[in-house]
C-alpha cells in the first residue's frame, strides 16, 4: 500500500487495486459462467471456442494469458475456465512463489486437465520463472537431489494441466515465459452500458434498489472498472438508506457521488489537484515527475503508477521529453480558458 501523509492512496473509493473491503463482496458478485459475464465480448467468443475444442479433444486447454489494467475481471474470468472445462482450481499469485521449491509443490499436486492461476505472473522470481518452462512445454520438472559432486537430477512427470497468467504489465514479462502461452487475451476498459448492466446484476444479488438511470450514473463515474462500479454501489447505497427511501436514483447516486468528490468522469480530488498544480503553478506544463511530487507531497512512484495511468487514459495528461503536461481537454474540464496553455502548444510545435 502506497501511503503518503495521513492519506492512503490506494485506499481511493477509485483505486484499481483490490481492497480489503472488496474481497468478500466480490467473490459474491463474480459470475460463474461465460454467459453470465458481462463484457470483455471478443474475449468470451474466442474462449468459448478454444474451451469447446479442447473438451472436444479431451485434453487440457493451451495456456492462457490474461492482461490489461487491474479489476478487469481477469481472477473471475480464470474461474469461469476451470468451471466451463470442468476441473479443479488452484490460485496463487507471483510474489507469494519464493522459492522453485514451492512451484515444484504446487505443480506436482495438480490433477489432469487443472487450472493454475498465477495472478501478478511478471513477478515471478528468475530462479522459478525457469522452474516453469519444462512443465510448460514438457510437462515436467527438474529437481537437483543433493549437493556439491554427488547432486544429481530427477525428472518428474506432471498431468497435463493448464496454467492461467494474469499481468497489468505485459511488458515486464521475459520474452521466454510469453512465447509459451499459446493463449494471449488483452481486457479492455469496459463501457458505461456494460457496467450499468454489472451494477444491476450486483445489485440484484445484494438486495439493493436500484434504477437504471440511478446505474448509469454510477457506471459514467467507475473510470470502466467494474471494481469500482462494485465498490460505489455500496458506497452510494449508504446515502440511499439515510438520505432516500433506499432506493439508488440518479438523484441520489449523482448526490452521493459529488460528496464523495468523484466527478463525471471519474476523477477524484487527488486526480484534479495533480492537474491543478500543473496547470496553476507551472503553466500547464512541462514540469518534471519528482518536481510535480515535491509540490504535492507526494512520492514519484505514486503518481506515476496510481494517478497518471487513468489520467492519460482521459487524453488529460502527456508525457513528454522534457516532463508532464496538461491538455487542453484537462483545461476545459477543470474550466481553465484553454489559451493558458500556450507552453504545451509550444512544446509540442518544436518536436
Amino acid at each position: 500500500m502506497i501511503e503518503t501523509g495521513d492519506f492512503k492512496l490506494d485506499n481511493r473509493l477509485v483505486s484499481t487495486q483490490e481492497l480489503e473491503e472488496d474481497t468478500g463482496v466480490e467473490k459474491g458478485l463474480r459470475p460463474l459462467s461465460l454467459a453470465e459475464y458481462i463484457g470483455q465480448d471478443k474475449v468470451k467468443e474466442i474462449m468459448a471456442i478454444y474451451i469447446e475444442a479442447a473438451k472436444r479433444r479431451e485434453g487440457a486447454l493451451d495456456h492462457v494469458l490474461l492482461y490489461g489494467p487491474p479489476g478487469l475481471g481477469k481472477t473471475t474470468l480464470s474461474a469461469i475456465i476451470a468451471r466451463e472445462m470442468g476441473v479443479n482450481l488452484r490460485i496463487t499469485t507471483g510474489p507469494a512463489i519464493e522459492r522453485p521449491g514451492d512451484l515444484a509443490a504446487i505443480l506436482t499436486n495438480l490433477s489432469a486437465g487443472d487450472v493454475l492461476f498465477i495472478d501478478e505472473i511478471h513477478r515471478l522470481n528468475r530462479a522459478v520463472e525457469e522452474i516453469l518452462y519444462p512443465a510448460l512445454e514438457d510437462h515436467a520438472i527438474d529437481i537437483v537431489v543433493g549437493k556439491g559432486p554427488s547432486a544429481r537430477s530427477l525428472r518428474v512427470d506432471l498431468p497435463e494441466f493448464t496454467l492461467v497468467g494474469a499481468t497489468t504489465r505485459a511488458g515486464q514479462l521475459s520474452a521466454p515465459l510469453r512465447d509459451r502461452f499459446g493463449i494471449v487475451q488483452r481486457l479492455e476498459l469496459y463501457t458505461p452500458k456494460q457496467l450499468s448492466d454489472i451494477i444491476r446484476r450486483s445489485a440484484q444479488i445484494l438486495g439493493i434498489p436500484c434504477t437504471a438511470d440511478g446505474a448509469l450514473e454510477l457506471a459514467r463515474r467507475s473510470r470502466g472498472t467494474p471494481r469500482i462500479a462494485n465498490r460505489l454501489l455500496k458506497r452510494v447505497r449508504d446515502f440511499a438508506d439515510v438520505i432516500g427511501n433506499g432506493e439508488i436514483t440518479e438523484q441520489i447516486a449523482k448526490m452521493a457521488l459529488n460528496r464523495l468528490e468523484i466527478d463525471e468522469l471519474g476523477l477524484d480530488s487527488n486526480d484534479r489537484r495533480m492537474l491543478d498544480m500543473i496547470i496553476k503553478g507551472y503553466g500547464g506544463g512541462p514540469v518534471g515527475l519528482e518536481t510535480l511530487a515535491s509540490a504535492l507531497g507526494e512520492e514519484a512512484v505514486t503518481l506515476e503508477d496510481v494517478c497518471e495511468p487513468f489520467l492519460m487514459q482521459l487524453g488529460f495528461l502527456s508525457r513528454t521529453p522534457r516532463g508532464r503536461c496538461a491538455t487542453q481537454s484537462a483545461y476545459i474540464h477543470l474550466g481553465y480558458p484553454v489559451q493558458q496553455q500556450e507552453n504545451l502548444q509550444l512544446l509540442l510545435d518544436t518536436e
